[in-house]
Formats: C-alpha cells, sequence, structure tokens
C-alpha cells in the first residue's frame, strides 16, 4: 500500500483533491460510508481543525490515521467527533487485554482489527487463531469489527467475513489497478474483482 501512496503522490494527489473526490461521490447520491485511511502527515500540514471539518463537509464519516498510537489520542480524537467523523483504531493479535481497552475508548464507528502480525500484503492464507481474537475483542466492544490484513481471494474474504463484521482488502486491489492501463475496461476489470469479494462475503455465514 506505500507504492499505491507513491504512485499517487507522483500523480499529484493532495488532500484538497481527495476532498474534491469524495464531494464528487457525494453529489452522485453514493451513500456508501468514507472512511479516511491515511498517515498523519498529511493532516499535520493541513491542519488538524480545519482537515476534520473540512472532510466533514465534503461528506466523509470516519478516519483511520495509522500512525498515530491510542496513547496520542486524545487532542487527535477531539476535533473528529465534534465534526461528526468516527476515529477508528487498530487492534492487532500481539494487543493486551489492558491495551485494547484502551484504544476501545478512543474508537467509534468501528475496530479494526489486524490479523496478522508483520508488514501488510496478500497472503495465500489466512492467520491462525483469527475467530479466537476476534472473540477476545467483542468482549471489550461492541462495536463492529472488520478484519483485514492479507485477504486476497474471494474464499479468503468468505471465510474472514463469516468471523467478523467487515473485511479489509487492500494490496490485492491495489496490485489489480497497477496493473492495468487505466482504460475504461481496466476501471471495469478492477470493478469485477472488487465485486467478487463484496459477493464473497455477503454470502458467508457466521462461523459456530
Amino acid at each position: 500500500n506505500q507504492l499505491s501512496a507513491q504512485r499517487a503522490l507522483e500523480a499529484g494527489a493532495d488532500v484538497p483533491g481527495v476532498l474534491r473526490a469524495i464531494q464528487q461521490i457525494r453529489a452522485r447520491g453514493c451513500e456508501v460510508p468514507i472512511c479516511f485511511f491515511t498517515y498523519f502527515n498529511p493532516i499535520y500540514h493541513y491542519g488538524l481543525e480545519r482537515f476534520a471539518q473540512d472532510a466533514s463537509s465534503a461528506g466523509a464519516d470516519g478516519i483511520l490515521t495509522l500512525d498515530v498510537p491510542v496513547e496520542e489520542g486524545s487532542e487527535y480524537v477531539k476535533p473528529f467527533r465534534e465534526n461528526g467523523l468516527s476515529t477508528i483504531f487498530l487492534i492487532a493479535p500481539t494487543s493486551s487485554d489492558e491495551r485494547i481497552a484502551k484504544i476501545v475508548e478512543r474508537t467509534s464507528g468501528f475496530i479494526y482489527y489486524v490479523s496478522r502480525a508483520g508488514v501488510t500484503g496478500e497472503r495465500t492464507e489466512l492467520a491462525v487463531g483469527v475467530k479466537e481474537q476476534i472473540e477476545r475483542v467483542r468482549r471489550h466492544s461492541g462495536l463492529p469489527i472488520a478484519v483485514g490484513f492479507g485477504v486476497s481471494t474471494p474464499e479468503q474474504a468468505r471465510l474472514t467475513a463469516s468471523m467478523g463484521d467487515a473485511v479489509v482488502v487492500g494490496s490485492a486491489i491495489v496490485r489489480h489497478i497497477a496493473e492495468g492501463d487505466g482504460s475504461a475496461e481496466h476501471v471495469a476489470a478492477v470493478a469485477e474483482f472488487v465485486r467478487t469479494l463484496a459477493d464473497a462475503a455477503h454470502a458467508s455465514e457466521p462461523t459456530q
């Protein structure tokens, strides 16, 4: 995903441009929730309170800032909550019960459970013990739990959705985008790939 961020920067992407894109999506009548998935640096340079206000005005629903630890979350969370945006934090397999409790205090909207330790990217199989870890997180919060890190096929999406409430797919979609030429046919192919993942997730049944 860092490669996708680098490609976006090289193509001229910036905060105002992303905000305009959200406005255009909302202008077309799309009501699907939109969540920023970002790092703190562009927010810092844009201005934290200004970013929260403009993101809300554009039609965003939440934000997950990857490099803001929960220990530094009080001042970070405040402007987003004041502007009606959910603040999402990560929980990892290595997170202690004490740390999970702290994260839950700062989190709204949903919890993002990182299903494995290590770097992001596609995997050929899901991590071991995901179901048990999700059950542990549920003991701390009734918020929906999105599960990600390594999901890259419809079957993986189906299995992941059977344990959590949502499935996060990043690297596999980024790869499909990078492999094309940006033509209408390429965009349609990427959309079809995403549709197969979504259909599989929606067709899953909870594990017992």
